[in-house]
């Protein structure tokens, strides 16, 4: 059942003698987001609906109210999952539509937080990675709603940015580079991040996108440079210095999944080292994700870990840096004339983004919004 939501925010506005622009500058979205809203054509999220009320002195009641009996059941839905593992049932998910077909995410809690999910898997083992779900809103999945597939842990602050400004609400679905760049060649995500290095040019992405898109049917925008390395608890307690060390038996790793950029990397340190795979203890146990490594050495599962100098910096973890890599977003050529991904590109060009992601992740933002490809 589709929501119906009564609201009166262009009278309280107008009796206000506030321009819509001027809203807009107030609660931190677009002018057009303050239209969509007025017309009823988009419900905005609770925090855009309190700052609304704040700024309007009002209560969010009296801007907006479910008209009767327009309550949402929930309902059953057959979505492609989008998951590394197996998702499990029960899981509770994000649900999106691109084109005809509709994507599910699962999504895990972090501690001491439920997720945000738009229902949960009612049943899955059928064809093709396919479940059943029970959903809440499915007409708000819907939109306005990008998925963006990949591993860099500080394509989250792009993600708040993105949907404060322009209303566009980013789903992340966690993958390695090679399978974010498979669900997009299969047409199951908008935007697939990556960093696979070309072990012949040492060029990062390029080479390997346009094998698998010969028709070169992509665009290719940068998102930032970061360092990656060995993530360690604080003060080095094990005395880890190099890849090496990671053969000595008292060093507990956690790896990354096959297809990661990060696996790729530490067996060519281990190649360059005249290292054998098996002499690290753990070589073959998987962490799906740099801050999922990461918080296996802050939970003391692990000792060491191979990620991004963000997901250290995340749980205050040591850092030994080992490789500088660009970390591109990739998506089809007729996906950049969707207005959300314009508005997407818009933000990855804005000056408060790179401050962010120079100071709370350490990146080198000299080449984000850069179209390469």
């Amino acid at each position: 059942m589709k929501t119906r939501v009564d609201n009166r925010l262009g009278l309280v506005r107008k009796s206000r003698g506030i321009g819509a622009s001027e809203l807009a500058r107030r609660v931190h979205v677009s002018r057009q987001t303050i239209y969509a809203i007025e017309a009823g054509t988009y419900v905005p999220n609770t925090e855009v609906a309190l700052n609304l009320a704040r700024e309007l002195e009002v209560t969010v009641d009296e801007l907006f109210s479910l008209q009767p009996g327009s309550q949402q059941s929930p309902e059953s839905l057959a979505a492609e999952m989008l998951s590394a593992a197996a998702p499990a049932k029960g899981q509770p998910v994000r649900v999106c539509q691109i084109g005809s077909r509709w994507v599910g995410v699962p999504v895990s809690a972090s501690p001491y937080y439920m997720p945000e999910a738009d229902g949960i898997i009612k049943r899955t083992g059928q064809k093709n990675g396919r479940a059943d779900l029970i959903v809440f809103a499915k007409e708000e999945a819907a939109q306005k709603r990008l998925v963006l597939a990949g591993c860099d842990p500080a394509t989250g602050l792009l993600s708040r940015m993105v949907e404060k400004i322009s209303g566009v609400e980013i789903v992340s679905a966690a993958a390695s580079s090679k399978l974010a760049l498979a669900w997009l060649k299969e047409g199951k995500v908008h935007i697939a991040g990556s960093h696979l290095e070309d072990p012949r040019t040492g060029e990062f992405n390029l080479p390997f996108i346009r094998r698998e898109f010969p028709d070169e049917d992509f665009r290719v925008v940068t998102f930032a440079r970061w360092e990656e390395g060995l993530v360690i608890a604080p003060r080095n307690p094990k005395g880890v210095h190099k890849v090496e060390d990671l053969a000595r038996n008292n060093v507990r790793f956690v790896n990354r999944e096959p297809g990661s950029g990060s696996r790729a990397l530490l067996d060519k340190l281990l190649k360059k080292a005249g290292m054998d795979a098996h002499r690290v203890q753990g070589y073959d146990r998987v962490a799906y994700g740099h801050l999922a490594a990461a918080y296996c050495v802050v939970s003391h599962d692990a000792d060491v870990c191979l990620a991004t100098r963000s997901a250290a910096r995340t749980f205050g973890l040591d850092f030994i840096p080992l490789n500088s890599e660009r970390y591109d977003l990739v998506m089809r050529r007729r996906t950049t004339d969707l207005p959300a991904v314009k508005a997407f590109l818009d933000v990855l060009q804005r000056a408060a983004l790179r401050r962010k992601l120079e100071v709370l992740a350490g990146y080198d933002t000299s080449e984000t919004g850069a179209m390469v490809a």
